[in-house]
């Protein structure tokens, strides 16, 4: 597998892919000094293979090192993921 994690902006989503097969997106709304991560979303015949955690993860790392803002999980799973990650709290906001 050849993953290839992309920020697509004008579809407001994050990508994870394998040549043409989307894999898994995070979905997003940006407004002002935050970004809302709305969805996260695998393909039903790659679930449980950890890929949305490693898209989720590509995604707060970009936030992070291309922008100012912070971060709201809008999304259960992107909040689970931030459970799990308590030392990227600082990225956080309500």
């Amino acid at each position: 597998m050849a993953k290839q994690f992309s920020n697509e902006p004008d579809a407001r989503r994050y990508t994870l892919r394998d040549g043409d097969s989307l894999l898994a997106t995070v979905d997003y709304s940006s407004n002002g000094s935050a970004i809302s991560f709305t969805r996260a979303f695998t393909s039903p015949d790659h679930r449980g293979k950890g890929l949305a955690a490693e898209i989720v993860e590509y995604a707060v790392d970009d936030v992070e090192t291309t922008s100012e803002l912070r971060i709201v999980p809008m999304c259960w799973y992107v909040g689970e993921w931030f459970d799990k990650h308590p030392e990227r709290a600082s990225l956080l906001t309500r």
